[in-house]
């Protein structure tokens, strides 16, 4: 699991094709690797990748074919930013919101502007997606735990501080541009429930009793 709250930018160093996948090896750039071990789950730009060796100043992971035509890992080339972060360990602050590092699927910038000091960015997805978003609700995007200012349809506006923009891959992101967008957890639990017919009750006394009803 992880947060949300970006550590850092890394680089892409190389990608090597391995029979379908992708061997991708990451510059790490300042984010401290001392405490990963061969077998930790680090998450990059938002998907979670097991860390299968580990090098003088970054790591490699092996991206599947399915993972590569899911997210946007399937259009990285040598160069390229990307967000990262370590598993979340149980004493660990929870800034963002539990994020699983499991892509939904693929987003797109469709507008930047300027909001104060801040950026407006607006996003569409797909449908399927769309459907668990909600405003004032988490999302997670590149890997970076953001809150939903509006929804209308396919697409959603979130703001950036400039310190978002500075500290993560979005200082490099343009319109058109895909984004991974994994979609708060919570709202697939809620669905499921409510799908299945094994949804609590709600006690209307207690509604009226506290002024919901």
């Amino acid at each position: 699991m992880f947060t949300g709250i970006i550590q850092g930018v890394g680089r892409v160093v190389r990608l090597e094709p391995r029979g379908g996948d992708v061997r991708l090896a990451v510059d790490t750039a300042g984010l401290d690797l001392a405490d990963v071990q061969l077998g930790d789950s680090i998450a990059v730009s938002g998907v979670c990748l097991t860390a299968i060796a580990l090098e003088a100043h970054g790591f490699a992971a092996d991206v599947s074919n399915e993972t590569l035509s899911l997210t946007s890992l399937g259009y990285l080339k040598a160069g390229d930013p990307v967000n990262l972060e370590k598993a979340l360990r149980l004493a660990d602050r929870l800034g963002g919101h539990l994020v699983s590092g499991h892509v939904d699927g693929l987003g797109k910038v469709v507008a930047i502007s300027p909001d104060g000091r801040s950026q407006r960015w607006t996003f569409e997805v797909p449908a399927a997606i769309a459907r668990y978003i909600a405003a004032k609700g988490s999302i997670c995007i590149d890997g970076t735990s953001l809150t939903v200012n509006e929804v209308a349809g396919t697409r959603f506006g979130v703001n950036l501080i400039p310190h978002t923009v500075e500290h993560t891959a979005f200082h490099a992101r343009r319109v058109g541009d895909a984004v991974n967008i994994e979609v708060d957890v919570i709202a697939r639990y809620v669905e499921r429930l409510l799908a299945s017919g094994d949804a609590p009750k709600l006690d209307q006394a207690f509604l009226k009793q506290h002024g919901f009803a």
